[in-house]
């Protein structure tokens, strides 16, 4: 089995470098981190290129040096790689998947489809892939300046539902239109006085549910395209929702 200790080591830097969203497409990889994710990926069977493994964790774990490609790492390396402050000392190298030409062409469309349009922090992504997954939703897309799919923190947030469902990263404004060429209505959650209290939509069995940024809401753009915007009626003081909750809400409430 291959040890590498030292940070100077090529694969570590290059290791390093999978934190940013530029290494990781220069690579073509990511690296999942902590033992859930690299379980959760097992049991997905997630095509792992290579397990890396401190001596305490392999000693936990010995059956794991029969993994087809496994480097033993110091616990120096597990900290300088990692994007947690106290890594457990387990990660998972992951080739980064390709999307096929005519991804948008075959989606499943018999369930809905959760949009989410220049979400910026990594908790409510995360939330929300969960909520999804949880809910029954066929996949999640992240349009224009959502944070990576990929990225440390999301990863960690998606707590493993992201080897449950599709999760596609394409431009939603295409995409509205793919939905609309079949018939599948798609809803927004921006309130103006258009809007329809969700709990009065009878939602089919397919259908899009578009949540904007935290602060800004939806774009002008995907605004225009939307068959319907919906709200959540509040009976106390607070002025509004956080986008992971709200999402939370509307999913579980308008697919049954």
């Amino acid at each position: 089995m291959e040890k590498i200790n030292s940070l100077q080591n090529a694969h570590v830097k290059a290791w390093k470098k999978l934190q940013t969203k530029k290494g990781r497409k220069q690579q073509g990889e990511y690296l999942l981190d902590g033992w859930h994710l690299v379980n959760e990926a097992v049991k997905a069977k997630v095509a792992i290129k290579t397990l890396l493994i401190t001596a305490k964790q392999l000693a936990t774990q010995p059956d794991l040096t029969k993994f087809p490609a496994v480097i033993e790492i110091s616990e120096e390396v597990a900290t300088h790689i990692s994007a947690t402050v106290t890594p457990q000392g387990v990660f998972a190298l992951v080739t980064l998947p390709k999307a096929p030409a005519d991804e948008l062409a075959k989606l499943d469309l018999t369930r809905p489809w959760l949009l989410l349009d220049n979400v910026q922090d990594p908790g409510n992504i995360g939330t929300m892939v969960r909520t999804a997954d949880a809910a029954g939703f066929a996949g999640v897309a992240f349009g224009r300046g959502t944070v990576d799919v990929h990225q440390p923190k999301v990863e960690r947030a998606m707590q493993g539902s992201q080897f449950h469902l599709h999760l596609i990263s394409t431009d939603l404004t295409t995409l509205v239109d793919r939905l609309h060429a079949d018939h599948v209505p798609v809803y927004g959650s921006e309130l103006n006085p258009q809007a329809t209290q969700y709990l009065d939509v009878d939602a089919p069995a397919c259908f899009g549910l578009v949540m904007g940024n935290e602060g800004n809401g939806m774009s002008r753009e995907l605004l225009a395209q939307t068959d319907q915007n919906l709200y959540i009626p509040i009976k106390g003081r607070a002025e509004s929702l956080n986008v992971a909750v709200a999402a939370g809400i509307l999913m579980f409430g308008l697919y049954h």
